[in-house]
């Protein structure tokens, strides 16, 4: 089996970015599909990753986006197999939600920016969580919260607004509610207005992300090549 990772992409204005570009440079072939534009396949038979990106949709929005149906089978058939699987905010609220968590919409605090993210004692023994070390900056950019983790799920890691940022199904299924693929540039396209009529400002946003962003970058990077490794390692086995 080749190191294909199938990438789900739930908006068409959020795909896999640098992550996509990390992953191949680690020799991981990277399958990205728009979930709104093309049928998701049926298994995940030959392909030796996942990853579930975000979208602005509750895991069970399926009126709004159809294919989500399609993407709960692919995200619990991840965790049976115990597949390396990296779900991204939307994504790692699929995988909370398909092996029995809880995901309300509008709840919790909005965290939007660059947001510190903290390993647990769990995270900070975590293959891939370890990787950001005490603690990094990571853009969030979310309101809905996963407010029950799975019975058998490991939390790794959390905000001081929001307690599940990271946690782990199995030895290798992790979500993560921050976004390791975006960076302080992307922040550029976020809604000016929408974040104005929450009292923030997208100018100093930026600026605060930029602030951090070589230590954003780096451990991001750290990130997605420890999942790498767990991909081609996989490969290998």
């Amino acid at each position: 089996m080749s190191a294909r990772v199938l990438v789900v992409i739930n908006s068409a204005a959020s795909g896999p970015r640098r992550l996509g570009v990390w992953l191949a440079d680690r020799g991981v072939e990277v399958e990205a599909i728009v979930a709104a534009d093309r049928e998701l396949p049926s298994t995940l038979d030959g392909y030796a990753g996942l990853v579930l990106l975000g979208g602005g949709l509750m895991p069970d929005d399926d009126h709004r986006a159809p294919w989500l149906a399609s993407e709960r089978a692919l995200a619990a058939e991840a965790v049976r197999r115990d597949l390396p699987t990296l779900g991204i905010c939307l994504g790692g609220q699929l995988l909370a939600h398909v092996a029995g968590g809880e995901v309300a919409a509008n709840t919790g605090p909005v965290e939007r920016g660059a947001t510190p993210i903290h390993p647990t004692a769990a995270g900070r023994d975590d293959p891939v969580i370890a990787t950001i070390g005490d603690g990094a900056p990571m853009i969030e950019n979310h309101q809905d919260m996963i407010t029950r983790l799975p019975a058998e799920a490991v939390l790794l890691a959390s905000s001081d607004a929001v307690a599940h940022q990271a946690f782990r199904l199995g030895a290798h299924v992790r979500g993560v509610q921050f976004h390791p693929e975006a960076s302080a540039g992307d922040l550029a396209r976020w809604d000016d207005a929408a974040l104005r009529g929450e009292g923030r400002s997208l100018p100093d946003l930026i600026a605060a992300a930029e602030h951090v962003d070589a230590h954003n970058t780096a451990a991001s990077r750290r990130l997605v090549d420890a999942f790498a490794d767990e991909v081609l390692a996989g490969v290998t086995a």
